[in-house]
């Protein structure tokens, strides 16, 4: 299948998206069809703090015509804060959305993960990622979470990680182990790599990136359908 991605919120993120999908398709030697469509990033941070979920799904909308109209199957937000108005847009988007958010409860739990710590946005950490995690408890640090999500947009819109910003967001997933009874860290934000990649963490992590680029290039290798995302 044709796989059709929402980039731009942000660069780095979507960098990551192609990098890692081409190497799984690569291992399973088979080709990528792959359309990349460029957000605002900005505009998506002013909808997401307003809860404008309308706004920001119309603009998903005209994206994901753009990206019907090259031939994609199905289209990915690359974002996982972009998720924030993921209904919205599904109601009135022109192909099927590919969820980052929907597998990885089944995930958490094929992994026997009783409890997860979630870095990312202040909404995703806020919500427990949108209230998604059936089977799994999610825990965040609820009086830090307007600041760490404010150090993890920087850190996304910039396109890169500083040592402060790192320190903050390794320290804030050790005390969600030491404290608050986390068996992992869940990195629910698709630029943490940044501040994660070639890091000793000292606990587990799983990065939500690498669930979903599984799936879609399941779907791209035609083992999956879209609507299992």
């Amino acid at each position: 299948m044709h796989i059709g991605l929402i980039g731009g919120i942000g660069v780095a993120a979507t960098v990551e998206y192609y990098r890692r999908l081409t190497t799984l398709m690569n291992k399973r030697q088979q080709r990528l069809e792959l359309t990349i469509v460029h957000a605002d990033v900005q505009e998506l941070i002013r909808n997401n703090n307003a809860d404008d979920r309308r706004a920001q799904a119309e603009i998903y909308a005209r994206l994901i015509d753009r990206l019907k109209a090259a031939g994609c199957d199905c289209a990915v937000i690359t974002s996982i804060g972009g998720h924030f108005c993921f209904e919205e847009t599904q109601a009135i988007s022109a192909l099927p959305l590919v969820s980052a958010v929907a597998p990885l409860d089944a995930h958490f739990e094929n992994l026997g993960l009783s409890s997860v710590g979630l870095l990312g946005t202040r909404r995703v950490m806020q919500t427990r990622l949108y209230g998604q995690l059936k089977a799994t408890r999610a825990v965040a640090l609820d009086d830090e979470a307007a600041h760490l999500g404010q150090a993890y947009t920087d850190m996304a819109v910039a396109g890169h990680c500083t040592p402060d910003q790192r320190h903050l967001f390794l320290d804030a997933g050790r005390r969600m182990i030491n404290d608050h009874g986390a068996r992992a860290i869940v990195l629910a934000g698709t630029d943490l790599n940044l501040a994660f990649d070639g890091q000793d963490a000292g606990y587990p992590v799983i990065d939500a990136l690498d669930v979903h680029v599984e799936l879609l290039a399941r779907i791209a290798s035609g083992e999956a359908e879209p609507a299992a995302g």
